[in-house]
């Protein structure tokens, strides 16, 4: 029976694999999804976006007790993949999967979650240049057309100068998709990854707010319907693997600042010091 629910939920992930790449909006959608949900393996974020859309935080039981929550009554959980520790022939620990439920926050019952802290696109691009994985070269010599590019060469990031923000964020996002996808070495090129960097741009976009209307995707699943639902996976995965990077990094640089010294405006002020009393002084008497 197990073994059984595996090829069945594993069938499940397979067909949204397939569906994802049906047209733009399907594929918009489902990177929408990304963007939106906490970080999660491939398969999962496929499995969770089949049954609700609309999920952000999803967590099982035992890991929501943990944060101090607990569940509805009467709320039904997402079949999603759990890691589950075992140990192999030779004695050591490894990391598995069982199948089992989880249960997004609105489900749950518990403190009210700080909303997450809005920043300006100025902010943003700082942040981007702050912990960017190769160095970024503002550019008045770039050819036309061509927002940014990355060298492999010179493992340097070129990005025009005078576009405007969203455009900066979308370009240098795509960039350093692509430094991000020299940096694994498993033979880069860039036509290879220009569909994936491309969509995981749209995410790093989608995730900070920006206008993503510019994005199409008509392109990226005529080229990919022909894959096989492991390859369109490992698609997704590439995708998703570099757009968690490059917002991990812009959040890096965010908890720095958060976490820098600084004055305080609402600060006590000492009191300041009573003065001492001059000493008086008397005219020495005539001799």
């Amino acid at each position: 029976m197990k073994q059984a629910e595996r090829e069945e939920v594993w069938s499940r992930v397979s067909a949204q694999a397939e569906s994802v790449f049906k047209d733009d909006d399907s594929l918009r959608g489902f990177l929408h999804f990304m963007a939106d949900c906490t970080p999660q393996k491939t398969s999962n974020l496929l499995l969770l976006y089949a049954q609700n859309p609309e999920i952000t935080h999803p967590r099982t039981f035992d890991k929501w007790k943990e944060a101090g929550r607990s569940i509805r009554s009467g709320e039904k959980g997402y079949t999603f993949y759990a890691d589950q520790e075992y140990t192999k022939e030779d004695g050591t620990r490894g990391i598995g999967s069982t199948i089992t439920k989880a249960y997004d926050i609105a489900q749950t019952r518990g403190p009210q979650p700080l909303p997450p802290q809005q920043h300006l696109p100025e902010e943003v691009i700082a942040a981007m240049i702050e912990n960017s994985p190769v160095p970024l070269v503002i550019s008045d010599q770039l050819p036309q057309g061509v927002q940014a590019q990355y060298v492999p060469r010179q493992r340097t990031i070129f990005v025009r100068n005078g576009m405007d923000e969203t455009a900066t964020i979308c370009a240098i996002a795509r960039e350093q998709a692509h430094a991000d996808f020299d940096a694994v070495g498993s033979g880069y090129y860039r036509q290879a990854y220009a569909a994936q960097a491309y969509c995981a741009a749209y995410v790093v976009a989608q995730k900070f707010g920006l206008d993503t209307s510019a994005f199409h995707f008509d392109k990226v699943c005529q080229s990919y319907t022909e894959m096989s639902a492991d390859d369109k996976r490992g698609f997704l995965g590439d995708v998703k693997r570099a757009a968690y990077s490059i917002n991990w990094d812009i959040q890096r640089t965010f908890r720095d600042l958060e976490q820098a010294i600084q004055p305080d405006e609402f600060s006590v002020a000492a009191p300041k010091p009573a003065k001492a009393p001059k000493a008086k002084t008397e005219n020495a008497p005539d001799r």
